[in-house]
């Protein structure tokens, strides 16, 4: 019986982490429009390079070195042991916005609360961006630096798993 109570508790988690993150995105609102969700997306994004360039040392040298700069501006994440992350971002390269993303991820293990951060991929060889560009899949290797800036929230977590990027339609 034990065994069930924890299992329902596992499952009511996992339904209300995902109900939390539906909401979570940078849709202006049910009935924005493309452009309206490009152009938030992009504000988000831009605010989000300027926090790091202020903040990190040599993060706007870095930058200025890589081939493409994938940017998610919000994250939003949220678990207790079973737990789940969404955000949507945008792909510069050579200082023009090329694609738009969105990020997800499903993580178990001791974690609990909530956060929201931004995610900064800078690709710092061709190689990299065309293999991230051309694929279905994506694993950060040695040829991306990557940055995570707290926005909010607090999460405690050992483990997060599962992470998948993938191109949005807009």
């Amino acid at each position: 019986m034990k065994r069930r109570t924890m299992l329902n508790g596992a499952v009511a988690t996992a339904a209300v982490s995902v109900a939390l993150l539906a909401g979570c995105s940078t849709n202006t609102g049910a009935s924005a429009t493309p452009e309206q969700q490009k152009a938030a997306i992009e504000k988000d994004a831009a605010s989000t390079l300027s926090t790091l360039y202020a903040s990190v040392n040599g993060s706007q040298e870095l930058a200025s070195k890589a081939r493409g700069i994938l940017v998610f501006p919000k994250v939003y994440a949220a678990g207790l042991g079973i737990g789940g992350e969404y955000g949507e971002g945008v792909l510069h390269v050579g200082g023009k916005t090329v694609d738009y993303y969105k990020t997800t991820s499903v993580s178990f293990g001791f974690q609990a609360g909530a956060q929201s951060k931004a995610l900064i991929f800078m690709f710092m060889t061709q190689d990299a961006l065309d293999k991230f560009r051309s694929g279905k899949g994506w694993t950060a290797g040695a040829a991306v630096n990557a940055f995570a800036l707290a926005n909010g929230g607090l999460m405690v977590a050992a483990t997060i798993d599962g992470t998948k990027v993938s191109k949005m339609e807009l």
